[in-house]
């Protein structure tokens, strides 16, 4: 278990901008498994992510982890779902992150070429990034991320643009980087891939948490109506 965990959102955190986004929110998190985080559009499945990450100001209550606020920023990453690409290549983006901390360029680069294999990239690392595909630009992404192992991952509907053969090779990289021991934290919209990636899930609705729990459990029989008319398609708010 990583010494971040656990974290904890204590005294009921919130966010707002003209309108309340998400709060009072409460929540303790471990420091093992995939935690799903679903919800209707507008739920502030988006918010949480940043606020918990720390790149989204807090109104009310605050974040606590189990090492020092530095030390945790230091240890986490996220992953967007439209990523950014830097105007260099591929090798030059995965080995960004380490040259940023000192790292030897050759040290970058050898590291680099050993996350392009992991994520499925080795074909391009030469090829600058902006002309990869959708799917390809994710992958990068969540290399670049993974390349300094972090503790935890936050990723805000990674997949939400892709096509199944990319999304099922995104989900294998996820699968492998929680297998390794980084702890993943991501939103998604497609209740298939919650199923086939959550040990627990967060059901927002209105800016709370509605539900949380066991991931086979609550997908078996979630505790709500509300969580079991969002299963069933449903429109709810």
């Amino acid at each position: 278990m990583s010494e971040l965990f656990p974290m904890i959102a204590q005294s009921a955190i919130s966010r707002r901008r003209g309108k309340v986004l998400i709060g009072p929110v409460d929540l303790t998190l471990e420091g093992h498994g995939i935690t799903i985080v679903i919800g209707p559009n507008g739920a502030g499945k988006t918010s949480l992510l940043r606020m918990l990450h720390g790149i989204a100001r807090l109104n009310e209550g605050s974040i606590v982890w189990a090492c020092d606020q530095e030390e945790a920023r230091q240890r986490q990453a996220f992953v967007f779902q439209s990523p950014v690409m830097l105007r260099r290549s591929v090798r030059d983006n995965l080995a960004y992150p380490l040259r940023l901390i000192g790292e030897t360029r050759a040290e970058a680069g050898k590291l680099a070429e050993g996350m392009a294999e992991k994520v499925g990239l080795t074909y391009a690392l030469s090829r600058p990034a902006t002309v990869l595909s959708g799917g390809e630009r994710q992958k990068l992404a969540l290399g670049r991320a993974l390349i300094r192992s972090p503790d935890v991952l936050f990723l805000d509907e990674p997949c939400a643009s892709l096509d199944g053969p990319a999304m099922r090779d995104v989900e294998t990289i996820l699968k492998n980087a929680a297998n390794d021991g980084t702890r993943l934290i991501m939103s998604t919209h497609d209740m298939g891939q919650a199923r086939r990636l959550a040990t627990e899930v967060l059901f927002l609705l209105g800016g709370k948490i509605h539900e949380q729990g066991d991931a086979a459990q609550f997908f078996e029989q979630p505790k709500t109506a509300m969580a079991n008319a969002f299963l069933n398609g449903d429109i709810v708010e």
